[in-house]
């Protein structure tokens, strides 16, 4: 069986300063690396790693140069009403309020600046 060494999820985005924003401030992540097209962000207390890259960028092909569509990321954070609160500081476009779930999280969906659904949860005590 082949080995995966590393799992980094990269969004495309037509804005690349301000969706680097939203994941420092409402998240915590720093940059790890940067470049005027690229840009890999890195949280300091697990190493998750997302990267961001400029959609019209030549390594984007055509198709996938739009909008995401069919997929949301998950952020399983410490206290998702504090990303609430920093959300709606921002004007960051908030689409569910935090809301407990039927399977034990308490869940807030966001939109990012590229339009990705972001899925922000926090686990409820049992």
């Amino acid at each position: 069986m082949m080995s995966v060494d590393r799992l980094m999820t990269t969004l495309c985005t037509h804005n690349l300063l301000a969706s680097k924003q939203f994941y420092q401030t409402l998240f915590g992540f720093n940059v790890g690396f940067e470049s005027e097209w690229f840009i890999q962000l890195v949280h300091p207390k697990s190493n998750v790693e997302l990267g961001l890259i400029t959609a019209e960028h030549e390594l984007v092909p055509p198709r996938y140069q739009g909008a995401a569509s069919g997929l949301f990321v998950t952020l399983v954070v410490e206290d998702v009403d504090a990303v609430f609160k920093a959300a709606e500081q921002k004007n960051y476009v908030v689409l569910q309020t935090p809301e407990p779930t039927f399977y034990g999280q308490k869940r807030l969906l966001l939109e990012d600046p590229a339009g990705v659904l972001i899925d922000v949860s926090t686990p409820l005590p049992i």
